[in-house]
């Protein structure tokens, strides 16, 4: 009786390792490839920038809210000196939280404001202790570090390189908020 076994090797599910040597040049064929513009500047001794802004927002009503056009017009000036890099952007708060998310149909943020108020009871009869700052302090530090106060957002050609249809979300947690501080970070070439 002849068997016939049902394993086969498993084939990898990762990319190729593509190894490059820092010290050539960028070609026209590799001058758009921002992880090679990132090679070739390093190779060439260019040094990573940095810059930092804070950016106060006005008070917002409870909900999501899409900062992005703010945001790029505050850091439009500096954003437009890197061609690759990284911008990272620090919510100074634990009532409120950042995220991406859609940036055309404001159904979305309502939608999402209607689910942190369903999974997150509020009010007198929630289980919170702490209760100093009104009933809606507790569900708005829970609801900030569910969402989290920090995202990173490559940079591409002076460019927040975002998809399509996203957008950064300000979550307003609380009923009656303060302005909101951002500490947006960029670092790159």
């Amino acid at each position: 009786m002849q068997t016939s076994s049902m394993f086969s090797p498993a084939k990898p599910t990762f990319a190729p390792l593509r190894v490059r040597s820092l010290y050539t040049r960028p070609t026209p064929s590799t001058a758009n490839d921002p992880s090679l513009m990132a090679e070739a500047a390093a190779a060439a001794g260019a040094a990573p920038k940095w810059a930092q802004k804070t950016i106060t927002l006005p008070p917002q009503k409870r909900g999501c809210h899409l900062i992005t056009p703010k945001i790029k017009k505050e850091i439009a000036q500096d954003l437009s000196e890197f061609k690759c890099g990284l911008a990272h952007l620090f919510l100074q708060h634990t009532s409120a939280s950042l995220t991406i998310n859609e940036n055309y149909d404001s159904d979305v943020r309502d939608d999402t404001e209607t689910f942190l108020n369903r999974i997150v009871p509020e009010g007198r009869s929630a289980p919170w202790r702490h209760t100093i700052e009104g009933p809606d302090d507790m569900p708005a530090h829970i609801k900030s570090s569910m969402f989290g106060c920090t995202l990173t957002v490559p940079i591409t050609n002076g460019q927040l390189n975002m998809g399509t249809w996203q957008g950064i979300w300000l979550c307003e947690h609380r009923d009656n908020a303060t302005p909101r501080k951002v500490v947006v970070t960029l670092n790159g070439i």
